[in-house]
């Protein structure tokens, strides 16, 4: 099977022949990204300001911090105001320049492409969480008003891969980072109140645009997990699997959407021991995986983020290929 093929029957449950594996940095990636211009991308441009206007703080290089930054800067100062906003155009030609190029390289990869940052998130982007979530409350015409006009440009970013390159791009990658430590951010009726059917728009267009719908997320988002596959999303990134519970999670979801994930990145990873990491990965395609598929080996990206050597990630992608990936060897 190509790598397109094992990708694919594994969201799909089609019993690939091997585990798919999302590893770049260590040299294996059943998988290929696919550039999209500006307000697609999960690194804030210099000089820190997005498409959005959004003002990131980012760490001084020299405190030896690494990781993307924050928003710091939300340039909605009043929801009264939306048609004042320079809403992004998703159907800039300009947006998809570089994606020819790119898919000219692909080979017989998975190709993806994504929008990072892209609901919620960009909403609570736009004019700061903790006004967001007052005005749920208090002013919720506006908040669905943003959320219309939000959730319009990922829907049409996906549209207009559906008209330039059907069939030559396979998935769509999403963030969205719903959960605390311990729970989500709302109560899920309002959760279904402002998201649930925009979600079900923005899979659709997904679908309709002949891709898979991937959406990552962080925190203990367990209840959000079955609205979204209700929704109809085919691949949830899930990478701390010991918050949400690896036995609960596989009883409530297993076999009823493909999982893309690691070995926890904040309990195991960067803390455990080898065997503790190998035993994790047993866990993990014991409870999230079938026999027909569903289930990612996904890597977190720079381990220096998050305190993880090379050599601990190796130790996991060796790890999951001994178990599920045979004759697949780990350079």
């Amino acid at each position: 099977m190509t790598s397109y093929e094992i990708v694919r029957r594994a969201i799909e449950f089609g019993s690939p022949e091997r585990l798919p594996v999302r590893c770049a940095a260590l040299g294996i990636d059943d998988t290929c990204w696919v550039p999209l211009q500006a307000a697609a991308g999960w690194e804030p441009p210099a000089p820190n300001v997005d498409e959005w206007g959004c003002l990131w703080h980012k760490p001084d290089p020299e405190s030896g911090i690494v990781n993307m930054g924050q928003p710091k800067g939300h340039p909605l100062a009043d929801l009264n105001h939306l048609d004042d906003y320079p809403w992004p155009d998703p159907f800039d030609d300009n947006r998809f320049a570089l994606i020819e190029e790119a898919l000219a390289q692909a080979g017989d990869k998975y190709v993806m492409v994504g929008v990072g940052f892209t609901f919620f998130e960009r909403m609570h982007y736009l004019y700061g969480m903790d006004k967001l979530f007052v005005a749920m409350y208090e002013q919720p015409e506006k908040v669905h008003e943003l959320a219309e006009r939000v959730v319009a440009f990922p829907i049409g970013i996906a549209q207009e891969i559906g008209r330039r390159f059907r069939g030559r791009i396979h998935g769509m990658g999403m963030t969205d980072d719903w959960g605390t430590q311990k729970t989500h951010f709302i109560r899920i009726p309002m959760w279904r109140e402002f998201f649930k059917e925009r979600y079900r728009r923005l899979f659709t267009a997904i679908h309709e645009a002949g891709m898979h719908a991937w959406m990552h997320s962080c925190g203990h988002v367990n209840e959000v997990i079955g609205e979204w596959i209700d929704c109809g999303l085919d691949v949830v990134n899930l990478q701390q699997p010991r918050n949400l519970g690896i036995e609960a999670i596989g009883a409530r979801y297993r076999g009823k959407i493909c999982f893309e994930t690691t070995c926890d990145i904040q309990m195991t990873l960067p803390w455990k021991s080898a065997e503790e990491i190998r035993e994790e990965a047993h866990l993990l395609l014991e409870h999230w995986s079938t026999p027909q598929g569903g289930f990612i080996l996904s890597d977190y990206g720079p381990g220096e983020a998050i305190g993880v050597t090379p050599e601990k990630k190796r130790i996991m992608l060796e790890a999951f290929c001994e178990l599920a990936a045979p004759g697949v060897k780990v350079p």
